[in-house]
C-alpha cells in the first residue's frame, strides 16, 4: 500500500467530510511533499534519527531541545504534516513527556530558591528548569522516531538493513519475521479473550485475567516461533550462500538531504545552547 493510499489522497469519493475534500484542501504541493518523504530509503531515515537525536542525549538544558524541537516542527510542516496529524500520531509521546516532567519537578536535584519543601518532594529553580528540559527533550527525541516510521514498510526497511547497511541476512530476515507476527497478537488476544468469555470465566477478576491471558499469548508465541524458525531453515533462509533480493534497495538525493537536515538540527541546536551558556553535559 503506498503513502497516497494510507493517507487517503488518492481517493475520489465527494461526500461532505470525505478523502476529496481533504485532498482539494490540501492542495498538490503537500502531496508532492508527502511522496517525496516516502522516497527516502526506511535505513536513511533510521540514521536521521539516530544523529538527530543523539546529541541531544549528551546534554540536560532546556535550550537545545527547545530548539531542535521547533526546528523539527517546522521541517514536518514543511514536509507536508499538519500540527493535529502529529498531535493524532504522536499522542503516547505527548502524554509520557509531561510525566517525566512531574518527576523531574518534585524529586531532581536541588538548587537556588526553594519553593516547596515536603517530606522527599522539594521544588527549586534547579528542579523547575530540569523539568523544562527533560519535557522538552523526551518530545525532541521521541517525535522524530514517531513521525519518520510510522509509514514504513517493514519490507522495505529490511531490504534497506540487508543491501545498504550490508547486516547479516539471517538476522534481518529473522526480525522481519518476527515484526510480521507482532499483528497477530492483536489477534490471539482478541480471540483467547472470546473463548474466555464464551467458558464463562473472562467476566471477573480483571488482573487475574490479564495475567493468565498474558501467560497464554507467550507461550503461543513461542510455541509460532519456533515452528517459523524451523519452517524458514527447511527453505533455506540460514543459508551463508549470498542472498538475491526482490526488490532493489537504493539511496539517492531525498536520503543525502534528510541526513543533511538532520546533522544540521543537531549542530544548531548544540550550538544554540552554547552560545546561551546553558549546555550542560549529562557527566558534569
Amino acid at each position: 500500500m503506498s503513502l497516497d493510499e494510507r493517507t487517503g489522497v488518492g481517493e475520489t469519493t465527494d461526500v461532505g467530510g470525505s478523502p476529496a475534500d481533504s485532498r482539494r484542501a490540501d492542495g498538490p504541493g503537500r502531496r508532492r511533499r508527502l511522496r517525496l518523504l516516502a522516497r527516502v530509503n526506511p535505513v536513511t531515515r533510521l540514521a536521521a534519527i539516530i544523529v538527530m537525536t543523539t546529541p541531544l542525549l549528551f546534554t540536560v538544558d532546556w535550550v537545545s531541545a527547545a530548539i531542535a524541537l521547533v526546528l523539527q516542527l517546522v521541517l514536518f510542516a514543511g514536509a507536508g504534516l499538519s500540527l493535529p496529524t502529529i498531535a493524532k500520531r504522536v499522542w503516547p509521546i505527548l502524554l509520557a513527556a509531561p510525566i517525566a516532567g512531574v518527576s523531574m519537578l518534585l524529586y531532581g536535584r536541588p538548587s537556588g530558591a526553594v519553593y516547596v519543601d515536603i517530606g522527599l518532594i522539594r521544588i527549586t529553580d534547579g528542579s523547575i528548569e530540569l523539568a523544562i528540559a527533560v519535557t522538552l527533550r523526551v518530545l525532541a527525541v521521541g517525535l522524530p522516531a514517531v513521525l519518520l516510521f510510522i509509514d514504513v514498510d517493514p519490507t522495505a526497511l529490511a531490504d534497506g538493513l540487508a543491501q545498504v547497511w550490508h547486516l547479516p541476512s539471517r538476522f534481518v530476515l529473522g526480525a522481519l519475521a518476527g515484526a510480521r507476527l507482532v499483528g497477530l497478537f492483536l489477534e490471539d488476544w482478541r480471540a483467547m479473550a472470546l473463548s474466555r468469555r464464551a467458558r464463562g470465566i473472562g467476566d471477573h477478576g480483571v488482573l487475574r485475567r490479564f495475567a493468565t491471558m498474558a501467560f497464554a499469548l507467550l507461550v503461543l508465541a513461542i510455541r509460532r516461533g519456533s515452528k517459523l524458525a524451523t519452517a524458514m531453515e527447511a527453505r533455506g533462509f540460514g543459508a551463508d550462500r549470498p542472498r538475491t533480493w526482490a526488490r532493489e534497495s537504493r539511496v539517492g538525493a531525498a536520503d543525502l538531504v534528510l541526513v543533511a537536515v538532520a546533522v544540521a538540527v543537531a549542530v544548531i541546536a548544540l550550538g544554540g545552547a552554547v552560545a546561551a551558556g546553558t549546555f550542560h553535559p549529562v557527566w558534569a
